[in-house]
């Protein structure tokens, strides 16, 4: 099977790629070749998906079975990608996201029939928006697509809410036993999915010629709370987190570029129904324990000093809406 990915080495997509050369997948990555990553058994296209003379000029008399492109996020580069790949791929994946689903759900159970609303996010609405003008293309020109939607996935990242991700501070504030703060209560549930789990769905789907037509999310079952979360992770770095609770609406209020990820994502409780994954690749099963995936997180950050990077920013930022909040309460 000869498939391209657009991307490739970023936080889900190396681990898929690694997966694709595990399984005997004839994998093409094209890209700037900027993050210095190199996926051993990969053929490498350098060059930039935004020019699409170069693109052509590249991919002249290349047919694929699927291509993947995994840094999609406005209509138009949907559009772009419709014209690149129209009659040269018998799939096109779009990689959406969960966040796309409608917030808050009116029903606890999330499954690909949920609704895509999303009124406090940019970001997710714009996904939603490429959703519509590709399904509409597959009605209307049989483009061949499937729609891909990752809930919060973790590699070599610190999969929190506040103060995570590719910056160090939330480890650092741990370890000082400074102050973490937790919107709401901590009861509220989420999913967080290790990426080498979500390869194993990801990589089945890739010339599925049953999936054409068909969204698909892909997420562990196991289901936490952010308490548990922030707990798992402390335990991880070896200490006890000295939490803060803070109200969603109230950290939005100090910042409201915070609205997105949280009223508009990971404040709402989710859980979700992997039937249809399961039934399409019958052989997907998440087996990484989110305890255990944070675990090799941390090593991977201890490994070398230069990825524990620590942005001012954000810790301004989390150290005001502490003290603001604890000015009232």
């Amino acid at each position: 099977m000869k498939v391209l990915f657009i991307g490739g080495t970023g936080n889900i997509s190396t681990s898929v790629s690694k997966h694709c050369i595990q399984r005997g997948i004839e994998l093409f990555l094209l890209n700037r070749g900027t993050t210095g990553i190199k996926i051993e058994g990969a053929n490498e296209i350098k060059a930039d998906i935004n020019d699409k003379a170069q693109v052509e000029s590249v991919l002249k008399g290349h047919r694929w079975d699927a291509v993947v492109n995994w840094i999609v996020f406005k209509q138009q580069e949907a559009e772009r990608d419709i014209e690149l790949f129209k009659g040269k791929t018998k799939q096109y994946i779009f990689i959406s996201s969960a966040s796309a689903y409608q917030k808050p759900p009116t029903h606890p159970v999330i499954t690909e029939s949920t609704p895509l609303f999303n009124p406090y996010w940019d970001y997710s609405r714009d996904k939603i928006a490429c959703e519509e003008r590709l399904n509409r293309a597959y009605r209307e020109e049989n483009f061949p697509i499937t729609i891909v939607r990752p809930s919060l996935t973790f590699g070599n990242v610190i999969p929190v809410a506040l103060g995570g991700w590719n910056d160090y501070n939330i480890i650092d504030r741990m370890k000082k036993g400074q102050k973490i703060i937790v919107h709401g209560d901590g009861t509220s549930l989420w999913v967080n999915t290790h990426v080498d789990d979500f390869a194993k769905g990801f990589v089945g789907l890739l010339g599925h010629q049953q999936a054409i037509g068909h969204a698909f999310h892909i997420t562990t079952d196991e289901v936490l709370t952010w308490n548990q979360i922030y707990t798992a992770l402390a335990d991880a770095v070896g200490v006890e987190a000295n939490i803060i609770h803070i109200p969603t609406d109230f950290i939005v209020k100090c910042d409201k570029s915070l609205e997105g990820g949280l009223t508009g994502d990971k404040s709402n409780s989710v859980i979700f129904d992997n039937t249809k994954i399961k039934t399409f690749v019958p052989d997907f099963k998440a087996t990484i324990p989110f305890k255990h995936g944070v675990k090799r997180v941390l090593d991977w950050f201890e490994e070398d000093k230069k990825r524990q990077v620590i942005n001012k920013h954000t810790d301004e930022l989390l150290n005001r809406i502490i003290s603001e909040y604890e000015k009232f309460f």
